[in-house]
């Protein structure tokens, strides 16, 4: 090993030191020992494998289950002047014998492959005529059946330990809770590895919840008040909501494109290479868009339905801010969704041991959206890490609710349900304790219940929180095969007996237009210092279409910002910045600090 990680991270990569346990991983995949890495989105997983590789003679190989991620990562490696390269099914033939040429000539350090890759005929054989460093499994969730990304192909990546006994195995994931973890170990024989959980706290990410009404209305004036210049996602659980909305953000002149499975291979690869290569672009999408998308400029993932559960929650959020910088992961829900996402889990293709866990793992994330705590304490505490009881930068945190004793808006409630036969879904519930006049009402004669108009001291938007949080708590139940009626839980029976109290929180109407915090605000000390980022953006823009890559690709975010504070006026200084490596301060360098010239006196 004649490279040193550390001369590899600051000479090759710009950085000044590792973070959080990258530096542990590397030295156990350096003792060639294999291990399993649970480290956040954003949180530097490629340095625990991209370092090593520089550092070990031989080539690193890299299974990753997206082509756009292998793309990302092998142009990010090449502009730092390592020699990379992926091979799959997207490249011409003769490009792919030329990787497997350099591959076989010793001439490459790290090699990205998808998994089919790795089973295609004679490719084994191939490796085997290699000097393999190290094999790097990214996306590990996708091994395990109980997994949100459940891939069959990774289950046969068991055969790396058996025909590659020497070779270290490190699994990367932001992404697994208990049993996923334990899968990922038992599947890909990481009995005698070791574990390094990193935490999953994104602490740039501000994390905002808001019941729903009207949600793309919601949700355009949130992009309109608060991101009117940057990229973001937005995550639709149909392919027609995705159509309707992204139509809907583009009438308001904002670059906005759909992407889901339904669009040919070719938009979606052109969709894709635009939100990669162009400031600004928001994407609005099914969840067949994201895994593997490493632009680190996302400022916001909105979701406008609820997505299944916790970790595609956490998953999903987590492509906003990779580059450190504040974000916006926002979700507007309503007890629709719940009812949708309930009818979809009655699969006959799954087990009833799978069935009830997914049901589980729903309740964990309706008790995440209505609870009153800190949103980064209970995302946390879901994944068993120990949290403060209040982060700062969450909505919650920042506007804390109040709370009211429901006892008797609860019991209201409980005894419509019980009084209309356990059959009727919240709307309709809800229609009786206001005290409406509708023809359903008066169809089943539900005027003439008690509890008829007995409600009115709460709004509508108040009853539908009420029995958002009921349905949280596991105090209803709601009919996944009918028509989203509701029943009553043994649990509630305390309540409607009065014999224990409840509290739950207030609905809370944001104001529009609402001003952000400091704390998620990107703030820069002068005028100038903004134009001269806004230069330096340009001067990226232009370099990175040259060579048709990602603009990332060139130099983050972080790294201009650093430019427009510092204004370094040599070579020297320009390579003291965060993500200025060698390569790059001889390959970039002069242009930058023209342009900062330009504007400096």
């Amino acid at each position: 090993m004649s490279l040193k990680p550390l001369d590899a991270l600051t000479n090759t990569f710009g950085y000044p030191a590792f973070r959080g346990q990258q530096d542990k991983v590397i030295d156990h995949v350096l003792a060639k020992r294999d291990a399993l890495v649970l480290m956040p989105t954003g949180g530097g997983k490629s340095l625990c494998y991209q370092i090593p590789a520089l550092c070990m003679d031989g080539v690193a190989v890299v299974i990753s289950p997206l082509i756009a991620l292998m793309q990302n990562q092998v142009e990010a490696l090449q502009q730092l002047g390592i020699a990379a390269a992926a091979l799959n099914s997207s490249h011409p033939r003769e490009d792919q014998d030329t990787v497997k040429t350099a591959l076989l000539k010793g001439e490459l350090k790290l090699l990205y492959i998808a998994p089919e890759r790795l089973f295609a005929v004679g490719f084994i054989n191939l490796l085997a005529k290699c000097n393999v460093s190290l094999f790097a499994i990214d996306e590990a969730h996708c091994v395990s059946q109980w997994g949100h990304d459940f891939r069959p192909e990774y289950l046969k990546l068991s055969i790396l330990a058996e025909k590659f006994g020497n070779v270290p195995r490190l699994a990367l994931t932001a992404t697994a809770d208990t049993p996923t973890e334990k899968d990922i170990i038992e599947r890909l024989g990481l009995q005698y590895g070791k574990i390094f959980r990193a935490g999953f706290d994104r602490p740039n990410i501000c994390y905002r919840l808001t019941s729903k009404s009207g949600g793309t209305a919601q949700l355009q004036s949130f992009i309109d008040s608060e991101h009117s210049e940057n990229a973001g996602i937005v995550y639709c659980m149909s392919r027609k909501k995705v159509e309707q909305v992204a139509t809907k953000i583009a009438q308001s002149g904002r670059i906005a494109l759909p992407y889901h499975a339904g669009l040919s291979a070719d938009i979606r690869k052109e969709t894709q290479s635009r939100f990669l290569k162009e400031d600004a672009v928001i994407i609005v999408a099914t969840i067949a868009f994201g895994m593997g998308i490493d632009k680190p400029d996302v400022r916001f993932v909105a979701h406008l339905d609820l997505p299944k559960n916790m970790e595609s929650y956490y998953q999903e959020t987590g492509r906003a801010g990779r580059d450190g910088l504040p974000a916006d992961a926002w979700l507007a829900y309503g007890l629709q969704d719940v009812a949708k996402l309930k009818a979809l889990m009655q699969n006959p293709d799954k087990s009833q041991q799978q069935q009830n866990l997914d049901h589980r793992k729903l309740d964990s994330l309706l008790q995440f959206c209505e609870s009153a705590l800190c949103r980064r304490h209970l995302l946390l505490k879901y994944f068993g890490e120990d949290a403060p009881s209040s982060c700062g930068n969450c909505d919650n945190c920042l506007t804390p609710p109040s709370q009211f004793d429901a006892t008797e808006a609860a019991q209201m409630a409980f005894s419509c349900i019980y009084r209309t036969g356990e059959m009727f879904g919240a709307g309709h519930v809800t229609d009786i304790l206001l005290g409406s006049e509708t023809d359903k009402i008066a169809k089943f004669g539900h005027d003439t219940l008690k509890t008829y108009g007995l409600g009115k001291a709460w709004s509508r938007a108040d009853w539908q929180s009420i029995f958002r949080q009921l349905l949280a708590l596991g105090m209803l139940n709601i009919d996944m095969e009918g028509y989203g009626g509701l029943s009553l839980h043994e649990s509630c029976r305390p309540i409607l007996k009065g014999e224990k109290p409840l509290q739950l929180k207030k609905l809370t109407i944001p104001k529009k237009g609402k001003a952000r915090t400091a704390k998620s605000r990107r703030v820069f000390a002068s005028k100038e210092e903004e134009a001269l980022f806004t230069l330096l953006k340009t001067v990226r823009l232009t370099l990175a279409k040259e060579q048709n890559v990602p603009p990332y690709v060139i130099f983050h975010d972080k790294t201009l910002l650093e430019m427009a504070q510092f204004k370094p006026r040599t070579l020297s200084a320009f390579g003291e910045l965060s993500g200025v490596g060698a390569s790059k301060k001889n390959k970039y360098g002069n242009q930058f600090l023209q342009a900062i010239g330009e504007t400096s006196p």
